[in-house]
């Protein structure tokens, strides 16, 4: 899958920093609220107090003890004062020195405090009857000053406060006062995105499920004039990485139409009623804008089964979907405006939100063929500079499985991977190295002990030669016991085609292949290990749903005995009511545990039958720590032809 980075305007220089998208609501060339505007307000207000205070702060900046005015005043070198309450700011006739102890000079003006006690002291009064300038001011607006001087100070902080709160709560800045309700869905103009479907390596089927939308889209009177509705909803559904986002962005970009995008999990807020006010304000929003697509990502975050947990569902949650739904609904057959969405889990959506008239159309994201992973990396390396020994199509053959998004975590890891190496281009090893990476994990600095060593060796060995002799197993690409990821070894086996079915014979050689390491170790030390930890694990889990899914046994018969479906969001089995009895789940344990059993006996048996090429690959990993595809032929010989598996069966 391409880069989903914005592609910048032609207008733009090349090395301009993308603009952020605006919200719907801003203008083209407005600025985004601010905070100026209270700011300066208060600014204003801070300053007027200043200048009615200014006479008493500078009076404060030039205080003077009280005793050293008295002894001024009783030598007649004051030539004015003013009285406020019991502050006393006056001048000098002639300035003084300064009293003992201080360390700067007096200036021209100063000011001190009268005690309580000589408030009332007649020779104080008598000597201030002697001066020729003597003022009385009231200390009611200086008291009032100052009180308001407080309160606007308190007022900013209050203000301060209020916006942090506002950025924690909602990170978006949507939620508070006028902005509460909003929605807060990101808004891209059809000059932003110029994704489209060329820019959309592989699923082809999927784009030619979104043509009709985009036809549509241009002109959606073609469709009216013959009575025919195109479907209000797509639900993209698909795992984890495979381009559900960039297909819905290439859609809008391919019909030229606003794009408003937001996560499933944005509706939802600490407080009562927000999302489905936010439901409504991007649906209005739409509508103003009409055609246009509205993209909610993750779905599934707001669109689960109603009623469903332990003690009744989410309020909040059920009441922003029972928007959605309404919203869906009353859309006009004439409004060109068509909701996508994507998710990754489509079995816990409620029904009412998958039903005829909302989402119309269902469309599965597969992950891509071999053919659609070797375009999907030409998309990725037009900036990376290859090596002469880089075949993209080997590549891809070797990456069966991937997603996009995992394609292109490969080719930056390879790209790292060179750069680590101080190369001018990537060569074959580093996308070799970055699927190593990517698959088994970093290395890590650990060493083992020669016993550890040796055991682990037998135990990678043992995965190897079942993997090697039986030919429903996937050809093996790689053993080494370099400590990786969580695991000492790892045994890489490389599928050669993409695999949509798999029946019974390929699952018990896989299930002998998953115990061959801790057949070995028995074999070998007479001991089993705590190593084999997740190969049991994986092998108890097919066997298991083979038993109880899939029908593979025979004394279990054709029965699916699967739990955990219809109430996804309990603890697991903590809510699960068995629909079958104790005695058969009995037998499904004892199935199981039949099937494990003969899966180890036939890799104990195996190993023993080849205990000379046992040996000869475990010194072989004691000695290089890494061996492919090439030196196990030469210890081994060329490997069992791969069968076709199903296809062969019962053909005669």
């Amino acid at each position: 899958m391409p880069d989903s980075t914005p592609t910048p305007s032609p207008d733009e220089p090349p090395n301009s920093k993308p603009r952020l998208p605006r919200r719907e609501g801003d203008d083209e060339d407005s600025p985004r609220p601010s905070l100026w505007g209270p700011v300066i307000v208060i600014g204003l207000v801070l300053s007027l107090l200043l200048a009615m205070n200014w006479k008493s702060l500078i009076g404060a900046a030039n205080e003077v003890d009280f005793s050293f005015f008295l002894k001024q005043l009783q030598t007649q070198n004051i030539s004015e004062v003013t009285t406020t309450g019991n502050l006393v700011n006056g001048k000098w006739k002639v300035i003084p020195e300064a009293p003992d102890g201080a360390t700067t000079k007096l200036a021209d003006t100063f000011s001190t405090r009268i005690p309580e006690l000589w408030r009332d002291d007649q020779e104080l009064r008598d000597l201030l009857k002697v001066l020729k300038k003597l003022k009385a001011d009231d200390a009611t607006p200086q008291l009032f000053s100052q009180f308001l001087f407080g309160s606007m100070f308190l007022m900013a902080m209050l203000l301060v406060v209020f916006f942090i709160m506002r950025r924690s709560i909602d990170p978006g800045g949507t939620a508070f006062i006028g902005s509460f309700g909003k929605a807060g869905a990101k808004r891209f103009k059809p000059s932003d995105k110029l994704t489209t479907f060329a820019d959309v390596a592989a699923m082809e089927a999927a784009k030619g499920e979104l043509i009709e939308i985009v036809e549509f889209l241009k002109s959606p009177e073609k469709f009216h004039k013959l009575g025919a509705q195109i479907p209000k909803g797509v639900l993209l559904m698909g795992s984890p990485g495979t381009g559900k986002t960039l297909l819905a962005r290439a859609t809008a970009g391919e019909a030229g139409v606003p794009f408003f995008t937001i996560n499933g999990s944005e509706f939802i807020q600490m407080f009562v009623g927000v999302g489905a006010s936010r439901v409504r304000d991007l649906f209005q929003q739409a509508r103003e804008n009409a055609p246009c697509i509205i993209f909610v990502d993750e779905i599934d975050a707001v669109g689960r089964v109603r009623g469903a947990g332990l003690g009744g569902g989410h309020d909040e949650r059920e009441q922003t979907l029972n928007q959605i739904l309404s919203e869906m609904d009353g859309f006009s057959p004439t409004e060109s405006v068509i909701v996508m969405a994507a998710t990754n889990r489509p079995d816990v959506l409620d029904p009412a939100l998958l039903r005829p008239g909302r989402f119309d159309r269902h469309i599965t994201i597969d992950r891509p063929t071999k053919d659609g992973r070797q375009q999907i990396l030409k998309i990725h390396v037009r900036k990376v500079p290859l090596a002469d020994d880089v075949d993209l199509a080997v590549v891809a053959a070797s990456t069966i499985g991937f997603t996009g998004a995992e394609l292109k975590n490969l080719v930056n890891e390879a790209a790292l991977n060179a750069v680590r190496a101080e190369r001018n281009s990537v060569i074959g090893d580093d996308f070799e190295a970055a699927r190593d990476r990517v698959l088994m994990g970093a290395k890590r600095e650990e060493v083992l002990s020669e016993h550890e060593k040796a055991m682990t060796a037998f135990h990678e060995a043992g995965h190897a030669l079942i993997a090697w002799f039986l030919p429903d197993v996937d050809p093996v690409h790689k053993v080494t016991i370099i400590p990786r990821g969580r695991a000492l070894g790892v045994t890489q086996l490389l599928p050669e085609e993409d695999r949509y079915h798999y029946g019974e014979k390929r699952m018990h050689s896989q299930m002998a292949m998953m115990l061959g390491g801790r057949a070995a170790e028995k074999l070998v030390f007479d001991e089993y290990s705590a190593g084999a930890e997740d190969d049991l694990k994986r092998a108890t889990s097919l066997a298991r749903r083979m038993v109880s899914h899939w029908g593979m046994s025979e004394k279990i018969g054709p029965v699916a005995f699967r739990q955990g479906e219809d109430h996804p969001f309990l603890g697991k089995e903590l809510h699960e009511a068995r629909e079958f009895s104790e005695a058969t789940a009995h037998t499904i344990d004892l199935e199981v545990q039949r099937f494990l059993n003969a899966a180890a006996d036939r890799a104990t048996k195996l190993l023993a039958d080849h205990r000379p090429q046992l040996d000869a690959v475990s010194n072989a990993l004691l000695q290089k720590e890494s061996i492919d595809h090439a030196d196990l032929v030469t210890l081994l010989g060329p490997p069992i032809p791969r069968t076709s598996g199903e296809t062969q069966a019962k053909s005669g």
